[in-house]
């Protein structure tokens, strides 16, 4: 079954988790900032951050609160509930307190939620179904229509055509004549004319007072479109256009694959636009913007234009920005106050599961891959070198040591150790595994471990 386009983002996030001390995880902090709300550290209360910064992401609208509770105003209840539905729970006595999350099984006597703030971390747990206080779904106008291409594109333009200004002709402008943006090589190439000696008055003359109409089509054609802005994030396409547009249309590829951690080519392919759509706007925008300043600051004229281009990047980033935090613009709840004094000190505390599960329901294409590496005992690979290595040294060492080894004999010995390994740690895994079950409180940390064979 299907599963509602939010349930993507959430699994996406499965495992973020707080930072111990005065450390922030910054993941959990973006939660809060999509429903428009600072914080300064990742232990406020943040189940409802999560919910609602994966509905916004998903392109639904969510109830804009840090309350667990105001989920129970959103959309519509339903008393059969599908993979992704909202559950909202109670917490304790109090009936201000509760908790919320995504569903994703249910047991007679448990619901298992994939949620935020479960064991201070994203993760799946059951609670007990007694606790559930209501079931909501989505309503056709909780939907968040995004705005079209043309849209996007026209706010953009306006955005560049403000930056460019209108007409200049400085004698260090390298780009020679512009006007709104467009340079007398633009408008040459776009009317098919060579700029010569003969020709540059009249071209200078006619670009004074070019078209609005054809400077919409030399952007969209020339810059917008080659670009890739289209197939980009409206956040990014802002920033990346006005790039495109002050750089040139290959400089803005290769600093966009270079904010994005992708092969730097100059191209911009599918695995670019998949890491633009998969990178957070804010991460992808300031690091596009760092790159963009770096490179206005080597440039040979940064003597006399710096202060300006300087200010174009600041503006630009402060108007992307502004996009990807559009869905967050529309009226918050009159009741919003500060996090620290709009929820209760009880509410700020993790929620600790009824139990922690592994829900075996769960396709394994729909959590994030696991990065560990195995155990050397479960290397096939590592466990061939040592029988090839045993079958090979031990019947020489053999004679030495006053035994009499075959290398038959030694690999068949290899073998039956090889078996009674994976037996015994079948077993003593199985073992941990209850035990650990049964008495975790906390998240498990990685930290490095060193063999000595």
């Amino acid at each position: 079954m299907q599963q509602p386009p939010w349930m993507a983002v959430a699994w996406g996030e499965l495992g973020q988790s707080e930072r111990a001390g005065a450390a922030t995880n910054p993941r959990i902090r973006d939660y809060f900032a999509e429903a428009g709300y600072a914080i300064s550290d990742d232990e406020t209360a943040w189940c409802a951050a999560f919910v609602g910064a994966c509905l916004e992401r998903g392109g639904f609208a969510s109830t804009r609160s840090l309350k667990a509770r105001s989920y129970l105003d959103w959309g519509s209840s339903t008393a059969a509930p599908e993979i992704g539905a909202i559950a909202v729970l109670s917490r304790g006595a109090d009936p201000a307190l509760g908790h919320v999350g995504f569903l994703v099984g249910m047991t007679n006597v448990s619901v298992i939620l994939l949620g935020g703030n479960q064991s201070n971390a994203v993760t799946v747990a059951a609670f007990a179904r007694n606790r559930v206080l209501g079931f909501r779904t989505p309503r056709p106008e909780d939907v968040v229509r995004p705005p079209s291409g043309q849209d996007i594109f026209a706010a953009a333009l306006a955005h560049v055509l403000e930056m460019e200004g209108g007409w200049s002709d400085d004698p260090f402008d390298p780009g020679g004549p512009t006007n709104k943006g467009i340079t007398l090589a633009d408008y040459a190439r776009e009317k098919g004319i060579a700029v010569t000696a003969q020709s540059y008055a009249q071209l200078k003359a006619e670009l004074r007072t070019i078209p609005d109409a054809l400077v919409r089509d030399i952007y969209l054609e020339r810059y917008w479109r080659p670009a890739r802005c289209p197939d980009l994030p409206p956040p990014v396409a802002l920033m990346h256009f006005d790039a495109a547009v002050n750089h040139g249309v290959a400089g803005a590829a290769r600093m966009l694959q270079e904010a994005l951690g992708v092969d730097i080519d100059g191209e911009i392919g599918p695995i670019t636009l998949a890491a633009a759509r998969a990178t957070l706007a804010r991460i992808a925008l300031d690091a596009y913007a760092a790159i963009r300043r770096r490179r206005y600051r080597a440039l040979a004229h940064f003597w006399r234009f710096g202060k300006g281009w300087l200010r174009r990047v600041d503006v630009t980033l402060a108007r992307a920005s502004a996009r990807s935090a559009a869905p967050q613009q529309r009226a918050a709840p009159s009741t919003r106050s500060s996090p620290r004094t709009s929820t209760p000190a009880q509410e700020m505390q993790p929620m600790p599961a009824d139990r922690t599960t592994d829900f075996p329901s769960i396709p394994a294409s729909e959590t994030e891959p696991a990065t560990e590496g195995k155990w050397w005992g479960q290397s096939m690979t590592i466990w061939g070198v040592l029988l090839t290595a045993m079958s090979t040294v031990l019947p020489l060492l053999g004679p030495i040591l006053g035994l009499d080894l075959t290398p038959e004999l030694v690999q068949r010995l290899g073998q039956d150790i090889v078996i009674l390994v994976q037996a015994l740690g079948g077993v003593i895994g199985t073992v941990l595994t209850i035990l650990g079950r049964v008495r975790a409180t906390t998240l498990l940390e990685r930290r490095p471990v060193r063999l000595k064979l």
